[in-house]
């Protein structure tokens, strides 16, 4: 039952990480591999980590070949996949549900601890997913939508405590196993439907000037003896303002609590530190 279920998991995420590349506009070659490194990220990673050989899908090129082959197929018919939309959220948390149970199962089968255990059912679980959004240049939806790898977290966790109070010995090992992932499958589906998320953390910076060279290069480039240009505003299209002349008494204490200014519109205008000291006088008009 977990093979049919893992085979599912397999082609939902293949495919939905191909659409992901073709949003990317990626060529052939990129489909499949972010169709890859989706599909078999998790549990490579979590292999790699607890020298767990071999890799299923190098022992087992069948699942390589399953995956590829799904990428091709959503390729060739990429015109029909928004009407299968709600299938892929199904299969998808079908993925999720068994991914995580295996990831517990292989660290409970090594003798880890239960903390790595539920280390082992998220990285199995989630890790695919993040390698897919850092590879296409997005955030991780992991990290910002419904609930995803606390469902991994849960799962192992329930897992371990039937394990625990000997279930499986009770009622058989393949009815817990179904119980998780029928707890897993519809706790992913209603935070889906209902959009049930952890709290964001949300921590806005006040605004500041910053400096854009960095203060660690301008602190540098002064020891070095460089001497620093200074950026004055400027508008967009309009004609330079006449400078006035400035207070030399209280120029040096001004220029270091303003070292610099933010444009509003993203345009500077540099010019040297010693031309804005004795800025140059405007053409007087002969009319005058």
């Amino acid at each position: 039952m977990l093979t049919v279920l893992y085979v599912l998991g397999l082609t939902a995420e293949s495919m939905t990480a191909a659409l992901a590349a073709g949003r990317q506009r990626m060529d052939m070659f990129g489909v499949m591999l972010i169709a890859s490194v989706t599909a078999f990220g998790g549990g490579t990673v979590r292999d790699l980590l607890f020298g767990h050989y071999p890799l299923r899908w190098v022992d087992e090129p069948i699942f390589l070949a399953i995956v590829l082959g799904a990428a091709l197929v959503t390729v060739l018919a990429s015109f029909l996949m928004d009407y299968f939309r709600t299938i892929f959220l199904v299969l998808d948390a079908v993925g999720l549900s068994t991914f995580a149970l295996l990831g517990a199962q292989v660290a409970l089968e090594l003798g880890y601890h239960p903390l790595i255990v539920v280390v082992s059912s998220v990285v199995t679980g989630v890790f695919g997913g993040v390698l897919r959004d850092v590879l296409c240049d997005r955030v991780p939806l992991v990290f910002s939508e419904e609930l995803y790898a606390s469902i991994a977290i849960l799962v192992a966790v329930m897992y371990m405590g039937m394990l625990h109070f000997n279930l499986d010995e009770t009622i058989g090992t393949q009815l817990v196993i179904v119980i998780c992932l029928i707890f897993a499958f519809g706790l992913r589906l209603l935070a889906i439907f209902y959009r049930i998320s952890l709290p964001v953390f949300e921590y806005q910076e006040r605004e500041y000037v910053r400096d854009p060279a960095g203060r660690l290069t301008m602190w540098a480039l002064n020891k070095a003896g460089v001497q620093r240009r200074e950026m004055r505003r400027r508008s967009v299209g309009a004609p330079k303002a006449p400078r006035t002349p400035k207070d030399k008494s209280g120029q040096k204490k001004r220029k270091r609590k303003h070292r610099f200014e933010l444009v509003d519109r993203g345009e500077y205008e540099y010019g040297d530190e010693r031309a804005s000291q004795n800025p140059p006088e405007e053409p007087r008009n002969s009319d005058e």
